[in-house]
């Protein structure tokens, strides 16, 4: 079983624009608002939430390898055009009539704790949630039936994050590795585990009441809400369900991103997007 990010991996930031001009339905998602709510609810955490990720990232980037740093690099372009689509897309969700400002908050109230704390553990908060991602994003191209009968531009963005999110999924843990590389292996294993633990209550947490705040705006309230919500979630697709065991495999002692190596999944949209793929970034020698 492998413990390392593959040497011939390749992070490639694909510049891609979506919806620019194109109609999206208010319930653009299968005309199902809860797993509209879902994903515009994920989206508005996005923007913000990946600046931190950057930030987490960049601050432990100095002494790395020559692949590490290059993939640190390419990482972050991944991100800042991720950021750039998501903002466009949460402004279509605005224009649909939501008001997302219990969400930003919340999201700023997160960040707000997260910055109080030492530079490590907001790295720690990362790796476990490009985690979240990167398990998500494996259902997503792996299972067409998330996607379907979304509006195409929407489920397209969807998908090319998602590829993106799987290429630059050991970005983040090998940077805790290099961080944390003089720590006794029983701490990295503690400090990881704990911090994963925390952010999967407050992942889940931030996401249902996002999903009810949206919900709520659509006039469906109360237990219909709820159990709508635990349905999508647990039931049918059963997202929540599905990354159980993915998530799971977190705690396991020789647990690396990329023991599982699922390139494959990005290989099968590849075409898709080979119009708007950057120039490589180099690795020094």
């Amino acid at each position: 079983m492998a413990q390392a990010t593959p040497a011939d991996l390749t992070i490639t930031p694909r510049d891609r624009r979506f919806g620019r001009g194109a109609a999206i339905r208010r319930w653009w998602l299968n005309d199902d608002p809860f797993a509209t709510a879902f994903y515009n609810a994920l989206s508005v955490t996005f923007p913000k939430g990946e600046g931190f990720f950057i930030d987490s990232v960049r601050q432990f980037r100095d002494g790395t390898s020559p692949q590490l740093a290059a993939e640190i690099q390419a990482f972050i372009k991944q991100e800042v055009i991720h950021t750039r689509e998501h903002v466009a897309f949460n402004r279509h969700v605005t224009d649909q009539g939501y008001d997302v400002s219990r969400l930003e908050k919340h999201v700023d109230d997160a960040l707000a704790i997260a910055r109080g704390r030492p530079a490590i553990a907001s790295l720690a908060a990362t790796m476990a949630l490009e985690h979240f991602t990167a398990i998500i994003a494996h259902e997503l191209l792996s299972n067409p039936r998330h996607l379907a009968g979304g509006d195409p531009e929407a489920a397209a963005l969807w998908r090319w994050h998602a590829a993106e999110e799987i290429e630059h999924k050991g970005v983040a843990y090998d940077t805790w590795r290099h961080a944390t590389r003089d720590w006794p292996r029983r701490r990295r294993w503690i400090v990881k585990s704990l911090t994963m633990l925390i952010t999967t209550w407050r992942f889940f947490h931030g996401r249902a009441l996002g999903m009810a705040e949206l919900l709520r705006q659509d006039g469906i309230t109360g237990p219909r809400a709820w159990w709508g919500i635990m349905r999508y979630a647990f039931f049918s697709p059963g997202m929540a369900r599905k990354i159980l065991g993915a998530w799971a495999s977190y705690f396991l002692p020789d647990f690396h991103p990329w023991n599982h190596d699922d390139r494959a999944l990005i290989a099968r949209f590849e075409s898709e997007y080979q119009a708007a793929v950057l120039p490589p970034v180099p690795v020094a020698a």
